[in-house]
């Protein structure tokens, strides 16, 4: 019985909390392993491109709530989805004809790319802030749990109870959606495979007659929905704060490297290995120890590596670690 309450706290308080924001963190990963792939610059702005994205969906949930249309259990951002990614798709084109445009036509080099996107990271901040404000902005609704803590310790009899929010539920299944939709359509499309060759040769497929101009716009179309997606699946799940969009930038590119940037799959992988590497070294496991450990042994600390207001540092250390021994990342992904 202690072992199946020390699974259950595991589960509980590790195995699902990391599911989900694995899921957020490998959304976010391919955006940015996309843009290094096709477009060959690492976007600082895809952070706050997921905070514009997440605030549209914000402002268009509490519009609908207002109209007193909602989804019944489910959070009514999801019916907000669509319009936030349309919106978002026109922010990131506007700035791509406005922006980078001009420095893709000079041939500019990478890094000249990378400094203009941190100029459009500020500029897209700054916006999101003017806009919506600084603070923390809850906009879930609908039922709160699949399964209570409560339901579960009266089904089961343990002393530990097991919960899973809706919204950890829903970036499960629309992360799996997303992710099946994104490979179909780089691997059986025309439009998907003309990606991808210009992403192995730009020159051998503008000789093929490939457009670039339109592979770049179908790139940043599909960035948006990813980035957006990404962006309310995490304000479901925790809350809506656009600084925090912009501290996401820092384990969202250590998941892309870390898997490799430029692959996909990496990506996805990367997601999950910060994800799980984050929640299981902040994580106070005593929790779990008391019911494994003979009382003799019960700890008196709470058993925890690091606390939580460093979890992003622990991505810091995988990032260093992984470009210093392994610098095309697990997966084989372009060097960084």
């Amino acid at each position: 019985m202690d072992l199946l309450n020390a699974l259950v706290a595991l589960a509980n308080f590790v195995i699902v909390p990391a599911v989900a924001y694995g899921s957020q963190l490998a959304l976010g990963a391919l955006g940015v392993t996309l843009i290094y792939g096709i477009l060959r610059f690492s976007n600082f702005a895809h952070g706050d491109t997921m905070a514009f994205g997440a605030m549209i969906a914000v402002l268009v949930t509490w519009g609908l709530q207002a109209a007193g249309i909602t989804f019944g259990p489910l959070p009514t951002a999801l019916l907000a989805l669509p319009f936030a990614i349309l919106g978002c798709i026109a922010l990131v084109l506007i700035t791509d004809r406005l922006v980078y445009r001009f420095y893709r036509d000079q041939k500019a080099k990478p890094v000249i790319l990378v400094i203009v996107s941190m100029g459009v990271m500020f500029i897209m901040n700054g916006l999101v802030r003017f806009i919506i404000g600084p603070d923390d902005q809850r906009f879930s609704d609908g039922a709160r749990f699949v399964i209570s803590a409560r339901d579960f310790k009266a089904l089961t009899g343990l002393d530990e109870g097991l919960a899973i929010k809706t919204s950890q539920g829903i970036t499960v299944i629309v992360a799996i959606v997303a992710v099946a939709l994104l490979f179909w359509f780089l691997n059986k499309t025309r439009t998907g495979k003309s990606m991808r060759a210009y992403s192995d040769n730009e020159d051998l497929a503008l000789l093929s007659g490939i457009n670039p101009e339109r592979v770049v716009m179908i790139t940043w179309i599909i960035v948006a929905a990813l980035a957006t997606t990404a962006g309310v699946l995490y304000g479901l799940d925790k809350s809506f704060k656009p600084f925090v969009y912009f501290q996401l930038l820092l384990p969202i590119f250590a998941s892309a490297i870390v898997g490799g940037l430029g692959n996909p799959i990496g990506a996805i992988a990367g997601g999950f290995i910060i994800a799980f590497s984050e929640v299981t070294i902040t994580y106070a496991w005593k929790k779990v120890l008391v019911y494994l450990l003979p009382d003799s042994l019960e700890p008196s600390g709470l058993v925890q590596l690091l606390s939580t207001d460093y979890k992003f540092a622990v991505s810091f250390v995988i990032l260093l670690i992984v470009l210093l021994f392994k610098p095309t990342g697990l997966f084989q992904g372009k060097a960084v």
